[in-house]
């Protein structure tokens, strides 16, 4: 499928707002993808496609990745939302017809992050926090100016409030891969200001 293909499906799938988002997170990764001279088309479909199963059911997500054997740990069963990420790989590589592993790996970790993410990862990962639309998470300013310059430091601190607020959360599991990317990126920022 092609790109406009892509964003006419995706408009009439997902709600306005959800829409509304991805094309911020389209807008947002293509400006950093400039910035940190990262192939500005690859972010573009990452960043198109990185919620296109946010529309499916919990139980949805569970069969999709039982099918292709994607494993599902503790925390994604407990909340099954947190599968859209690999389920949005899934249907990017099966569906709407992705090749580029570099996309279909920076939409597979967008929700939790991974330990030592590559440059697309990074700018995927950043730009779902950061777009335009958001208003609620803690630090936006701070963390929208920051990415134009450092996008390890701007992992490190969305990783941090994100730790801090399931912390607080008792009615949410966190990820075990979120933690390991919150050490791995607070431990590097560390010895970058060493």
């Amino acid at each position: 499928m092609t790109y406009k293909q892509i964003q006419k499906e995706l408009k009439q799938l997902l709600k306005p707002s959800r829409y509304g988002h991805t094309l911020g997170v389209v807008e947002t990764a293509r400006h950093l993808a400039e910035i940190y001279d990262c192939d500005a088309n690859k972010a573009r479909y990452a960043a198109l496609l990185h919620d296109c199963a946010k529309y499916m059911s919990n139980e949805e997500k569970i069969d999709l990745c039982r099918k292709y054997d994607v494993p599902i740990n503790d925390a994604e069963l407990a909340n099954p939302s947190l599968l859209h990420a690999k389920c949005g790989a899934i249907l990017a590589k099966y569906h709407y017809g992705i090749e580029d592993e570099d996309i279909l790996h920076a939409i597979a970790v967008h929700t939790t992050g991974e330990p030592d993410m590559n440059l697309l990862d990074k700018i995927i990962f950043v730009s779902d926090y950061i777009e335009p639309g958001r208003e609620t998470a803690p630090n936006l300013y701070t963390l929208r100016q920051l990415a134009k310059t450092d996008l390890d430091e701007t992992t490190y601190r969305i990783l941090s409030d994100t730790v801090s607020y399931l912390n607080n959360r008792r009615d949410q599991c966190m990820d075990p891969t979120t933690l390991k990317a919150y050490q791995y990126y607070k431990d590097k920022v560390k010895d970058i200001s060493n």
